[in-house]
């Protein structure tokens, strides 16, 4: 064998090595909580979210549905600070499968994810404004359950405060 045929054979065996390393390195540790999002269904599974969740960071995956004027309910109330929360309309869900565009209110809360948020302002802007604000691909929301703000609701809701997934950002799911 020729000297440089040993040579080209052990830097072929070094990038060999040197790729093994970086798998095993790469492969220690969890994964990302953005690369490897909950469904709808791990979120609202074994209990209530806010107990199983508590108020920690999640990544939620599924799909949105928005009734703003076909909505029925209040808005919440007077209190501002929590009126967000606890209000009824505007209606944002998420949804393990998508829906149907027909899809009634009490459809869509009997098997969806409530979403909230402070400013109203990290969803996705209607595309008409009349019917369920439909998307056609799923959406990653980041967020957190029981909202410190869940303790000013009124006592009948304070459970589905606690529960409603307050969210911070949204993102497309990209696979």
């Amino acid at each position: 064998m020729t000297r440089d045929a040993r040579i080209g054979l052990a830097l072929v065996a070094a990038l060999g090595a040197f790729v093994f390393f970086m798998l095993v390195v790469g492969s220690l540790g969890g994964t990302r909580p953005e690369v490897d999002p909950l469904t709808v269904e791990e979120a609202m599974a074994g209990g209530t979210p806010a107990q199983q969740w508590g108020s920690e960071e999640l990544y939620v995956v599924g799909w949105y549905a928005e009734l703003d004027a076909d909505c029925s309910g209040d808005d919440g109330g007077a209190d501002a600070s929590v009126a967000w929360l606890q209000g009824d309309c505007p209606l944002r869900i998420l949804l393990p499968a998508q829906p149907d565009p027909d899809a009634t209110q009490e459809e869509l809360l009997r098997d969806g994810l409530r979403l909230a948020a402070p400013l109203g302002n990290v969803f996705p802007s209607r595309a008409e404004p009349g019917g369920p604000n439909l998307r056609g691909q799923q959406l990653v929301f980041v967020g957190h359950f029981a909202d410190p703000a869940a303790a000013s609701c009124v006592p009948e809701r304070v459970q589905r405060c606690e529960d409603t997934f307050v969210v911070t950002d949204y993102d497309e799911l990209v696979r």
